[in-house]
């Protein structure tokens, strides 16, 4: 079967990371990428591009020779899609920049993905993934040492081609229906607050609502605990199927018990751990399997690559590189039914398809576009159907509706608490809808009726069971795009497996490489936000497709599937791979060149060539030294002058640094970052002041919105029900408990 994007040519001008992952995304999807690497190829050569090269024709073209360039401004022409991540101002300087290029080619979709975008003040600041990194309060300090904890994992350029990938996916969309491209900014820096989310989250008249740390107070089972084998299990207890669990244990005979109340935090929590010595982290998952609750092994990435869950998922696959050999990595991020991704050629070396790419480059010319007019909202005349809980599934559907799409948010009045409703629920209308009753799921169906998407993000068989899985829903909608999250996908072993983020982070090696000798999560929920852009990726994809044929489908994606593409670095594994990348709480950064340092008065991070160190006088003395020699000489340098001297020399000498900035409240309060809309703060009723993260993407014709702030869950019944003509019902359906309005409340 075809792909979504069959027929769809992108210009891949993409090094590193974000630039080569958002051309994979689009590839795996049936787009004809062309990789253009510079002479001596890939400027980042690492086993990785075994992944992001995949699917991918490539040429070698020197973009400073003129006939080069040529090339390259002709592929241009006759393309769909431009990728790149340089910083501000280099496309332009070669005369490949997205104004030029869309006024030659008025139907180009402009990709960039830069380090900070081309209106940040830090634009020309070399912007490694550990710098923005640094920026963003990732490597925030660890309670143990208070120092920054390096991660190896590039959770800033994932998610800036996670955004990018998705935003091209809405100009295509946008495309279909006006004739005419686009210009899309996904600065890294910025697309980092996407994976902030409820860290930047504030009630500002009860800080408690938005405070993380409050929940897992109360939350003292949903944590890593030692076993009797010495491996450590990572527990859930937000499920309905803990007093199964409880039961299954003994543990319903004290944790229910009034005794219990009475004890200390720490008495509570010894006792718990002492339950969980008593089995090996095995048992406990086939446990938790059984009684159908949350818990995962905390595994190391290797074991990941090797685990039935992971191979029977599909999100682990082997394949054969040209330069490494057989190779077990990352699958399919993405899957859709009728269109499913595939991976259709292995990574390509450099210049291994000149001669069909020169030969084939009259053969598409720059098409005509239509004068573009007012655009509307990118999903202007989109209904969406949001049956989701907590984080990943809401995600999307708030992704959808900062692009103008209408979103009903249906909760459940079995849920007292509506979670994190105020970060990912802006921009919907609110209904509390019991689907389990007779006339709650006639509304359901009533409310399909002119629907277009519906998402859901139930463990799988969940929504079959209450009468609304993809089977039914596509029985008496044909058309609808009917999009799935859950934590380990459709198919495999562990497909009916519930989970939150600590499950998909604990199950795939995350946990296990940032905490070192004990599991620690990852500074963000990065899994689940991922997620929900990855959903919406799909989502657009479907919407495509259905806009060309008139047919729905079926999205699927997973938190386990994110977590494995977040580990796409350092995931492949091939004969002779070594698993020795930075780890632990200790980790600083890779090498003497690329880590955090103490200055006077804090932390940077620097991201240097050895060569450069002779540009700054005050380093110069350690530019030809090597190993623990050019450590020390740094730690002792850097700790003589202050951050903000240091990142100014540094910068000025061409190197990349940068603060490290240790809250993610700190960016929020930004003035940057409240102008340019990542941090919001607005009313919501009944709750004053709150603020929330905005839209990262920017795109230059359909750019993304906030919307309204999330109304109180179940407020707009009466607006929902209008809209299929039974606002007067709302008294009766109220009365019988069919609609609820008051009660449940935002989490």
């Amino acid at each position: 079967m075809a792909g979504a994007l069959d027929g769809i040519r992108v210009i891949d001008f993409g090094q590193y990371i974000a630039g080569p992952m958002t051309a994979m995304l689009l590839g795996d999807q049936g787009a004809d990428v062309i990789h253009i690497d510079p002479p001596g190829g890939p400027r980042f050569n690492t086993p990785a591009n075994a992944t992001w090269g995949r699917n991918k024709r490539n040429i070698v073209l020197d973009l400073k020779e003129a006939k080069d360039l040529d090339t390259a401004r002709r592929l241009v022409d006759g393309a769909d899609v431009v990728v790149e991540n340089f910083r501000p101002g280099v496309m332009e300087r070669l005369g490949l920049g997205a104004v030029e290029m869309t006024a030659r080619n008025p139907k180009l979709i402009y990709t960039s993905l830069p380090g900070f975008a081309g209106d940040d003040p830090r634009r020309d600041v070399r912007a490694w993934e550990g710098v923005v990194a640094a920026a963003t309060a990732t490597y925030r300090p660890s309670p143990q040492t208070n120092r920054p904890v390096y991660t190896a994992l590039p959770f800033s350029s994932c998610y800036a081609a996670f955004l990018a990938a998705m935003s091209t996916g809405v100009a295509l969309n946008v495309r279909e229906r006006d004739g005419v491209g686009q210009v899309i900014e996904v600065p890294l820096f910025d697309a980092t607050y996407a994976a902030i989310g409820i860290r930047g989250l504030k009630v500002h008249n009860n800080p408690a609502a938005g405070d993380m740390r409050a929940m897992s107070r109360m939350l003292g089972w949903t944590r890593q605990f030692e076993c009797k084998d010495g491996r450590w299990f990572m527990y859930h207890a937000g499920n309905q199927n803990v007093p199964q669990f409880f039961a299954a244990t003994g543990a319903d005979a004290w944790a229910l018990s009034e005794a219990w109340e009475g004890l200390s935090e720490d008495e509570q929590q010894q006792q718990i751990a002492t339950l969980f010595k008593t089995r090996t982290a095995a048992e406990w998952e086939t446990l938790c399997e059984e009684v159908g609750t949350e818990g995962a092994v905390c595994r190391t990435t290797a074991e990941w690559l090797e685990n039935p869950g992971a191979l029977g998922s599909r999100i682990i696959v082997d394949g054969e590189d040209p330069l490494l050999g057989t190779v077990r990595g990352p699958g399919i991020n993405v899957r859709l039914s009728e269109t499913p991704g595939s991976i259709r050629m292995p990574r390509s070396v450099p210049d291994a398809h000149r001669s069909e790419i020169l030969a084939g480059l009259n053969g598409r010319a720059p098409a005509e576009a239509t004068p573009p007019g007012e655009p509307e909202k990118a999903l202007a005349g989109v209904k969406v159907l949001d049956l989701c809980i907590i984080l990943a599934g809401p995600t999307c559907g708030r992704t959808l509706a900062e692009f103008g799409a209408e979103v009903i948010k249906i909760d459940s009045p079995h849920r007292p608490r509506v979670a994190f409703h105020n970060d990912v629920n802006r921009g919907k209308d609110s209904i509390v809808l019991d689907l389990k009753t007779p006339e709650g799921l006639e509304i359901f169906w009533e409310l399909l009726e002119d629907a277009d998407v519906v998402v859901q993000n139930f463990r799988k068989g969940v929504a079959d069971k209450l009468g609304v899985g993809c089977e039914a829903v596509k029985a008496r909608k044909p058309d609808i795009v009917y999009a799935s999250l859950n934590t380990y996908g459709q198919i495999g072993p562990f497909a009916g497996r519930p989970g939150h983020e600590q499950i998909a982070q604990a199950a795939s090696g995350m946990q296990e490489r940032y905490g070192g000798e004990r599991p620690v999560l990852a500074p963000f929920a990065v899994n689940d936000y991922g997620t929900g852009l990855m959903g919406a990726y799909g989502v657009m994809l479907a919407l495509l497709e259905r806009r060309r044929t008139g047919r729905g489908q079926h999205v699927d994606t997973a938190l386990a599937f994110t977590a494995t593409m977040f580990q796409s670095l350092l995931l492949p594994s091939y004969a002779g791979k070594e698993w020795n990348e930075p780890r632990g709480q200790d980790a600083l950064g890779e090498g003497p060149l690329y880590r955090a340092y103490e200055a006077s008065d804090g932390w940077l991070f620097l991201a240097a060539r050895a060569e450069q160190l002779g540009s700054v006088p005050a380093l110069a003395h350690a530019a030809k030294l090597k190993g623990d020699d050019l450590t020390q000489a740094l730690e002792e340098g850097f700790r003589t002058q202050t951050v903000e001297s240091w990142t100014a020399a540094l910068q000025a000498a061409g190197i990349g640094a940068h603060r490290v900035v240790e809250d993610a409240w700190e960016l929020m309060e930004s003035e940057w970052a409240k102008t340019h809309g990542l941090s919001v703060t607005r009313e919501h009723d009944g709750l004053g002041p709150v603020t929330t993260i905005g839209p990262s993407a920017r795109l230059s014709r359909t750019p993304p919105e906030p919307g309204k702030p999330a109304p109180r869950p179940g407020s707009d019944a009466k607006l929902v029900l209008a809209s299929i003509g039974r606002d007067g019902d709302l008294e009766r359906l109220v009365d019988s408990g069919v609609v609820v309005t008051e009660g449940v409340v935002a989490g």
